[in-house]
């Protein structure tokens, strides 16, 4: 047991380094930033993410071209819905996307990296097409007429809801300009991702089960042709189809991290169901600044160093003990936010604050146990694990009542559209979990390596165990 305890410590500190390491803002190598291995590999800077309010952002207005008088409120809804989702693909998280009016979208993105990229991905309205490339297939970025663009002339009709079968007695004839579209966007699953494959970049994608036998047909007749994908008639790729495809496929190219992100955010949400175009597009200050991130770090450093002080005057050694753990839980919880990414705002900061008063809750049910167990005449050791045991379940109890509450302010935030609120919940949530980890890992390691094999006079020291 002693063994199996000093394997515990070493890997809390471990993590404690590694934790405080991830935390701290400096450039990072590129062993660690793979940590992240969710993320693109170009995109890992490991650093804090601030949010509007603390550091401002990009700031976009779209509006619709459609006349004024007809009622799209509901599309305006879904479109607002979608643009959201496209941002977050960006790994922006705490975007406020935002109906202005009846005809106007305003779209905040806090600390945007890529700001062409993000503007290109708002502003794209989205008809997303599947294209015949042919034996000469256009160069990327070439603007085309497809003949679902000019007719919604599809191979492949039965595919897309709307859609009318082109044939060869009909006013359309095949010319070096006109291209004929095999499928739309509406074949896909909203499930593309981007993955690195040996130092390059490629997009994985899924065919809806409903198109997947005439995309299997179309595979298999067109094997070492191109398949163009065409968004509002200019062509973002033409890959080769190297073999028959059913239920989805890999999209091969010389993408770099950004591009195949592009591409698969794209796929995932390609069309927007009204057309829309950017009016302003501005940068946007800070509305709380360095000084409010300066003083939400002193309320927390003094916060944590109150309770510290509270457990080892109140509980003495095992207090000690908690305080370790609670520097333990600030360090992982930052390293966390650092990984995800989190995005921090005033209110996700006060969620975080939030969360260490679970920590020190839960650590404060298996000292009080701990103490009463001692009372009862129990040795130092059968002390703690009776206390842990014995306090799990109102520990789980508290922090479940807990966490349903974060889900419905979560939920609140997403109906409405209130990006502090969800963040908020989510830092609470992490916190919240993150305190489970370290009172039943952290703090049971230390409290086993502090009482397992003292002497037996040290029960007697009552001012010691603060009993």
């Amino acid at each position: 047991m002693r063994e199996r305890n000093l394997i515990s410590l070493v890997i809390i500190i471990a993590l404690s380094a590694l934790s405080l390491y991830i935390a701290l803002p400096v450039e990072k190598p590129d062993v660690i930033k793979s940590l992240a291995f969710w993320q693109d590999p170009r995109a890992r800077d490991l650093q804090i993410k601030q949010g509007l309010d603390l550091k401002g952002g990009l700031q976009v207005l779209l509006t619709t071209s459609i006349e004024s008088g007809q009622n799209i409120t509901g599309t305006m809804e879904t479109a607002r819905n979608i643009i959201e989702r496209r941002v977050n693909s960006l790994g922006t998280t705490e975007a406020s996307v935002q109906l202005q009016g009846s005809d106007r979208i305003l779209v905040e993105l806090p600390g945007v990296n890529d700001r062409q990229l993000a503007i290109e991905l708002i502003q794209k309205t989205g008809l997303l097409e599947f294209v015949d490339g042919g034996f000469s297939p256009p160069p990327d970025g070439t603007p085309i007429s497809t003949t679902y663009s000019l007719y919604r002339g599809l191979q492949y009709p039965q595919t897309a809801a709307v859609g009318k079968a082109i044939t060869d007695s009909g006013n359309i004839t095949n010319t070096a300009d006109l291209f004929q579209t095999a499928f739309t966007g509406e074949i896909l699953e909203n499930n593309a991702q981007p993955q690195a494959n040996t130092g390059q970049f490629a997009v994985n994608f899924s065919i809806k089960p409903a198109a997947q036998k005439s995309f299997e047909e179309y595979t298999g007749k067109h094997i070492r042709q191109p398949l163009c994908m065409v968004l509002d008639g200019r062509v973002l790729s033409c890959p080769i189809i190297q073999g028959v495809l059913n239920s989805g496929g890999q999209i091969t190219g010389r993408f770099t991290a950004e591009e195949a992100r592009a591409l698969a955010v794209t796929l995932n949400y390609g069309s927007l169901p009204i057309p829309m175009k950017i009016d302003t597009v501005r940068d946007i200050g800070a509305t709380l600044g360095a000084e409010s991130v300066r003083r939400s770090v002193i309320a927390g450093i003094i916060g944590l160093s109150v309770l510290a002080l509270f457990l080892i005057l109140y509980y003495r050694l095992p207090g000690l003990i908690g305080a370790f753990s609670l520097v333990a839980f600030a360090l992982f919880s930052l390293a966390l936010f650092v990984l995800m990414p989190i995005t921090l705002t005033l209110p996700g900061i006060a969620g975080f604050l939030l969360s260490i008063a679970t920590a020190v809750d839960a650590n404060i049910l298996v000292f009080e146990r701990f103490k009463e167990e001692l009372r009862g005449g129990r040795t130092l050791r059968g002390a703690v694990e009776s206390a842990f045991n014995r306090a799990w379940s109102s520990i789980r109890d508290s922090n479940v009542s807990t966490l349903l509450t974060c889900v419905i302010l979560f939920l609140f935030g997403n109906v409405f559209g209130a990006s502090a609120v969800k963040g908020f919940a989510i830092n609470l949530i992490m916190g919240i979990m993150m305190s489970l980890f370290v009172t039943m890992f952290v703090t049971r390691t230390l409290m086993r390596l502090a009482f397992y094999d003292a002497k037996p006079e040290m029960k007697e020291n009552k001012v010691l165990l603060g009993i």
